[in-house]
């Protein structure tokens, strides 16, 4: 899949928007989410609960993942694109799939070698977040490209498949083994997206 190279342009202000509009509460929904679904995993993790918080924590979070296209799809169709959503809904998708990774590797999920899978995810975020702040305060931002959506949507697959887990196991044979071939996947997408941020980014961070 060949992808243009990201060039970094001045940022531009976004359209007006309520802070109440349909997309922003989509998109507090999927935040109010994230608490909801760690509940359920920390429920298996460390209060040894039964199967049926996965699939608790697995409806939750499809809900919260649904969101992610619902919310720009009403900001495009309604005209409700702001700054605020613009700003809340890449940190929305990284907190929801920041904290499922801690949690699935606290319960044994994700364990052994698919560990370094999740920390290129969680480095790779952290460092395009400060990236992005930085750039930010230069009034330069860096386009999101087709593939950091791929990227992304790829992500939540994983993690979905990932939280079904076990009960997933007994209803579709190797849940839990896709779920983790999709974990390194978009792991090798994370770590090339983060190269395209910084080389568009890096003409910026020397003076």
């Amino acid at each position: 899949m060949n992808q243009t190279p990201q060039t970094a342009v001045p940022s531009t202000p976004a359209k007006g928007g309520s802070a109440w509009s349909l997309a922003n509460i989509l998109t507090y929904g999927r935040i109010a989410a994230v608490p909801a679904v760690a509940a359920c995993l920390f429920g298996i993790a460390v209060l040894d609960g039964g199967l049926w918080l996965r699939w608790l924590a697995l409806a939750i979070y499809f809900a919260a993942a649904v969101t992610d296209y619902l919310d720009g799809w009403a900001a495009r169709t309604y005209g409700q694109i702001s700054r605020l959503g613009r700003m809340l809904d890449p940190i929305a998708d990284k907190l929801l799939v920041s904290s499922c990774l801690l949690m699935l590797a606290a319960d044994g999920t994700i364990r052994g070698w698919a560990l370094w899978a999740a920390i290129i995810i969680l480095c790779r975020e952290i460092l395009v977040s400060g990236l992005r702040e930085f750039l930010a305060e230069l009034r330069v931002s860096v386009p999101v490209t087709n593939l950091a959506k791929w990227k992304t949507m790829l992500q939540l697959v994983a993690v979905g498949f990932l939280i079904a887990g076990d009960a997933g196991d007994l209803v579709l044979p190797y849940t839990s083994l896709i779920g983790l071939t999709l974990l390194w996947v978009s792991a090798i997408l994370t770590l090339y997206t983060g190269y395209d941020y910084f080389r568009a980014g890096s003409k910026h961070l020397v003076e």
